[in-house]
């Protein structure tokens, strides 16, 4: 009877993705990492790809409509910006709260006011997980007092920069040295990284604002791991938080700290103690 009423209570969880990011959050939830939470659905391109994957009790569809009839509390997106821009709104218009791992979208200020907007109409949250970062709760407790400065500088090793931006401004096959791609504020690198620096957009939303943060972006073939670097000064004090994340061998424009981080998020909507 107990472990009936728990999975009666359990907060359902719908996915939006079904890549190497999210079927790391997939399995946490699975395996139960992710506190008293059910996996129903996950909604990708095309499930005939899939056809070969059993996930228990939960269906991988390519149509939004049977994705959204198991009725998610809360739904996951791990699909890059253009999910966020489509189902955002949509989610919280089907009563879902909205946890947001391509925040760079939200570098499209109407996109995100719009998005805010739905979510005071319908009674809903979005969710923003640390994820890659960390640091967000002081510099989001830092912000109520005034901020001087919020800088970040990411460092990644050659092999995460395939296929992006960095190919235009350096040649990954001959550096040697730590090499600067990109400095500016946080919503130019939203835009130009837009899966590679998502940190840049959560620390913004934490702090200062888009136009404020500081970005330097660098290509380092000396390192192994993601690294980011937050530097902030304000009344509060002084702060440095320096990360390394394994990247992921399947893709090593994420890390395994991003699925960790999703599932720490949705523990806490169902945990009687909240951590930061």
């Amino acid at each position: 009877m107990k472990q009936a009423m728990t999975e009666q209570h359990a907060i359902r969880v719908g996915l939006i993705g079904y890549g190497t990011a999210g079927k790391d959050v997939a399995e946490t939830i699975l395996s139960g990492q992710a506190g008293n939470t059910r996996l129903t659905s996950v909604l990708v391109r095309n499930a005939g790809k899939y056809n070969d994957v059993s996930l228990d009790s939960c269906t991988i569809t390519d149509n939004e409509e049977t994705f959204f009839a198991f009725r998610p509390d809360v739904v996951v997106e791990m699909a890059g910006h253009e999910a966020v821009i489509r189902y955002a709104e949509t989610s919280l218009q089907h009563g879902c709260d909205f946890m947001v791992i391509s925040v760079g979208a939200f570098c499209d200020q109407k996109l995100y006011d719009r998005i805010m907007a739905s979510a005071s109409q319908q009674q809903k949250r979005v969710l923003i997980p640390s994820a890659a970062i960390a640091g967000l709760d002081r510099i989001a407790a830092a912000a109520q007092g005034p901020l001087e400065r919020v800088m970040l500088t990411t460092r990644k090793p050659v092999k995460a920069w395939r296929d992006t931006y960095a190919e235009e401004v350096v040649d990954l096959d001959t550096v040697t040295q730590p090499t600067l791609i990109f400095e500016g504020n946080a919503r130019e690198s939203s835009g130009i990284f837009p899966e590679s620096v998502n940190v840049s957009a959560a620390l913004s939303l934490a702090g200062v604002g888009f136009e404020a943060t500081q970005v330097r972006v660098l290509v380092d073939p000396t390192i192994e791991k993601n690294v980011h670097e937050v530097t902030a000064k304000g009344l509060f004090g002084e702060v440095r938080i320096e990360v390394q994340n394994t990247p992921s061998p399947n893709n090593p424009k994420t890390g395994y700290i991003v699925a960790m981080s999703v599932a720490h998020a949705l523990k806490n909507l169902s945990s009687p103690l909240v951590i930061g």
